[in-house]
């Protein structure tokens, strides 16, 4: 793996957050999976090397690099444990993110410095169940009265928002009708604990059962006027805006998946012998891994490309979704292959890639499935009127 286009402190990160991941992440990922065990320590762990917060104004508490080093911090986490990857993603492009952009300067001061330090997670709710792919179909309510947010609704698949440190979340609701007819979305902080809103963790998932994930419930629950995020009626700009920030997190799980199942079978393959010579030296598996690596190299440019675009302030919207639905498919591609050349073993929870082949199901339907990704980039190369 080249890093020739990286500067000197993102080449830094990377190597950092490696031997953290190698360190820290890999010893205890087998056991917290098994057990759907969502690590408080282990979360408060990546805060304390800067996990969270990469791209925040150090005056919020964030570490104020670039959206590249983020990126890149995922991926390194990525490539040893989808669901620890899972937990700073969300934590950062979903959660930390919405509040960066769009909150205004006390909202800021008062959520985002422990959300930096990984003391604390956030979420943002937008999935419900019947709103996923058709986000305008939600059916949660927010009624002002008196100066105060009335909700009532419920959201479904929400990372970060049920964990013993998950302290709020942006619920994206209905708050009336716009001029044209159509339901007025905004989104309204809401901190975990208020009277009325519930939350329930969701267990027996295929993939990322370390992470948290919850089933959200809002019964006449209230809060401030003052919650809301941003404007009113910005909530479907905000979800998007989010969302293509989100894909380049997914894309980079879906990077550093894919490198990290690519490390494991290529191990394996050197490892395992059969008629006394190592698997990696027949050609029908030298090539499977030969195209593992060229897919890997062709996915991280695409993905890097498309964050350098996002730093220099320029459309990123088409990329982004390239990326995101490259990168997944191009996971499930070789964790395919890295399962076959493992063989039997391959099948095994006490391999590693096991557990990579079922985290990449998610990558190509959370944030956005591959079916809505090829939508968005049709519409972006002129395939619709």
């Amino acid at each position: 793996m080249e890093d020739f286009e990286l500067s000197e402190e993102q080449k830094m990160i990377r190597a950092s957050i490696r031997d953290f991941a190698e360190g820290e992440i890999a010893p205890v990922a087998e056991e917290l999976d098994e057990h759907e065990q969502f690590s408080v320590e282990l979360t408060k762990k990546m805060g304390d090397i800067g996990l969270f917060g990469i791209f925040v104004n150090p005056e919020y508490g964030g570490s104020g690099l670039d959206y590249l080093s983020y990126i890149i911090a995922v991926e390194e986490v990525a490539r040893i444990d989808g669901s620890q990857a899972a937990t700073v993603a969300a934590g950062n492009s979903l959660g930390i993110g919405p509040l960066y952009y769009f909150g205004n300067q006390k909202q800021k001061e008062k959520w985002l410095p422990e959300l930096c330090r990984g003391e604390k997670l956030a979420s943002f709710g937008l999935t419900e169940p019947e709103a996923g792919s058709d986000a305008s179909a939600t059916k949660t309510t927010a009624k002002l009265e008196n100066q105060q947010w009335i909700i009532n609704g419920s959201k479904i698949f929400i990372t970060n928002s049920s964990s013993p440190i998950s302290s709020v979340c942006m619920v994206l609701a209905k708050t009336g009708k716009r001029t044209d007819g159509k339901d007025e979305l905004s989104s309204i902080l809401v901190p975990n604990g208020t009277p009325g809103f519930e939350t329930k963790t969701m267990k027996k998932k295929l993939m990322w059962r370390s992470s948290d994930t919850g089933e959200l419930y809002f019964d006449d629950c209230q809060v401030p006027e003052e919650n809301l995020l941003g404007k009113r009626g910005e909530g479907f700009h905000q979800m998007m805006e989010t969302l293509d920030n989100g894909r380049l997190a997914i894309a980079a799980m879906g990077l550093g998946g894919s490198q990290g199942a690519y490390e494991l079978a290529m191990k394996y393959s050197k490892e395992r012998h059969q008629f006394g010579v190592p698997i990696s030296t027949f050609q029908v598996n030298a090539f499977k891994l030969a195209d593992m690596a060229t897919e890997i190299e062709t996915a991280r440019a695409l993905l890097y490309k498309a964050c350098r675009m996002k730093n220099a302030g320029l459309p990123f919207s088409k990329i982004a979704a390239m990326s995101k639905l490259y990168c997944s498919e191009v996971m499930g591609r070789v964790v395919d292959h890295a399962v076959q050349l493992h063989g039997g073993y391959g099948l095994m929870k006490e391999y590693a890639v096991e557990r990579f082949y079922r985290d990449q199901k998610l990558l190509t339907i959370g944030e956005g499935t591959s079916e809505i990704q090829r939508l968005v980039i049709s519409r972006h190369i002129g395939c619709h009127s």
